[in-house]
Parts: structure tokens; sequence; C-alpha cells
């Protein structure tokens, strides 16, 4: 029986490492006003009719703080690349120089900075709310073991186990959520 509970451990800790990974990529998705890959991470683009991700079909890069640039691997693409962007409603207004897209990021006004502390909010309660998921599982293991012969101490004290586990994976999530406040509220 020990052995099962220490593999309802291992499943739960891995599915919430799996929660505080997709958590902290949502966050890079936030922009903080600094210029970063990641922000186009989202955008689809029309590649010959199949919606592709844009990393897939152009390079993307940084050419300074405030400026991306979208490489296409077919000058082709550009077009689309470009309505792709505008089209993700994420506020950039790509300029084609015939080579590449350059994204200038406007400095972010104090509305727009809380808009994104709620944004990162809500992301942190989607994360807490998987983590409190894993748990109710996980629990639900332990009491089958309890039904199938698992004494009541062992199956308290692996309930105990699991809330220590999903307060520390919690406490995770707060801890990314104050950094990620913290750099978006900094001028």
């Amino acid at each position: 029986m020990i052995e099962e509970l220490n593999m309802i451990y291992d499943e739960f800790k891995s599915a919430n490492s799996g929660a505080v990974a997709h958590f902290e990529s949502e966050l890079t998705k936030i922009r903080a006003g600094k210029a970063s890959p990641a922000m186009l991470h989202s955008v689809m683009v029309d590649y010959y009719g199949t919606p592709t991700a844009i990393q897939q079909v152009a390079n993307i890069g940084t050419m300074d703080a405030r400026t991306l640039t979208v490489q296409p691997w077919e000058k082709a693409m550009l077009g689309e690349i470009n309505k792709g962007i505008v089209n993700s409603n994420l506020g950039f207004a790509p300029q084609d120089n015939g080579e590449m897209l350059i994204i200038s990021i406007p400095p972010l006004t104090e509305e727009r900075r809380r808009d994104l502390v709620k944004k990162a909010k809500a992301e942190s309660e989607h994360a807490k709310v998987g983590i409190r998921n894993h748990r109710k599982d996980a629990i639900d293991m332990v009491k089958e073991l309890k039904n199938d012969g698992l004494s009541e101490d062992l199956a308290k004290d692996a309930e105990n186990e699991i809330q220590n586990i999903t307060n520390a994976f919690s406490a995770k999530i707060d801890e990314l959520l104050v950094l990620k406040e913290k750099d978006i509220m900094t001028i």
C-alpha cells in the first residue's frame, strides 16, 4: 500500500509541475513593456489554407527592448503574417519593409498595466483550479486504496501530505504572480 501511496504522490507532483509550467508559459505571453518573441507565440497565420503557428513560418527576434522583428522563411508569406498579427488582437501594428515585419512595442499605459495584472491574476486562478482538481483526483485515489484495505491513519496521513503538496504548489503560483505583477507595474 505504501508503494501505491508513493505513486499517487509522484503523479500528483508531476501533474502540479505541469500546471506550474503551463502558468509560467502563459505569463510569458503577458507583455511587461519589453519586447519578447514569446509575445507572438499565440499568433496563427494562414499558411496556404492551413492555420499555422507563426514560429513555424517565420523567425521572430528582438532588435532592441522595444522592437520585435519577424523574418518569414518565404517572402510571399509577409502579407499573411502581417494579417495574422493584426487579427490576433495583441494591439500591434507591424511595419513591412519588404524583407521583414518590424513591430514597435508601445509603452504601457497605467490602465493597460492594471488590465495585464488582472489577466495575470486570472491565469494564476486557472492554475490553482488545476492544482485543486489534481488534489481531488489524488484524494479520490487514496479513498480507493482505503476501500481496498488501507488503514484509517495512513489514509489521513496521505490526505495531509497531499494538502501539504497542494499548499507548496499554490505558494509557487503566488510567488510567480507577485514577480509578474512587479514586472508589469515597473515603468
